[in-house]
């Protein structure tokens, strides 16, 4: 039998980026533009990417780990305000089983030179699974492809 627990965390990833924040923002508003970014690591092969990016808007990946483990992020849209910010729900699964639920904001704010994204996460880890620091480890990795696809693009 599944010992149950809850732990609940939260963190905050500060970027800066060389790159306006209209095209940082447009990287997230499309399943074409997001599937060159956010994508699991090594061996990780993409099953499934639907993205419906507007208020009440689902989105959903599910992918195959090298391993051979499955994960599902699975997103409900509940805010966007164009160039400015995002809101959104989402539960992870690996296996089919639920892991997390996280309600995650992130932020585009303009600089001088380029943009700075913050990624505020909240989440409730579930049961065998409560690292919310490899969580965080996972999403500073996806913004180091965010940045790397934007750069792709202007060369």
């Amino acid at each position: 039998m599944t010992q149950r627990s809850t732990v609940h965390d939260t963190f905050v990833i500060n970027r800066n980026s060389s790159f306006k924040r209209e095209l940082v923002f447009a990287a997230w508003s499309s399943a074409e533009a997001k599937s060159h970014w956010f994508a699991g690591h090594e061996g990780w092969k993409a099953q499934l990417r639907e993205l419906d990016f507007r208020v009440g808007g689902r989105e959903q990946v599910i992918g195959r780990k090298g391993s051979g483990v499955v994960s599902r992020f699975d997103a409900r849209y509940h805010q966007i305000v164009p160039n400015e910010r995002i809101v959104y729900v989402y539960d992870m699964y690996l296996d089919e089983v639920p892991i997390s639920v996280s309600l995650a904001t992130i932020e585009f704010k303009e600089r001088a030179t380029g943009s700075q994204l913050v990624v505020t996460e909240q989440g409730v880890f579930l049961d065998s699974f409560q690292d919310a620091r490899g969580r965080e480890h996972g999403t500073n990795l996806l913004m180091d492809q965010l940045e790397q696809a934007l750069q792709r693009s202007i060369n």
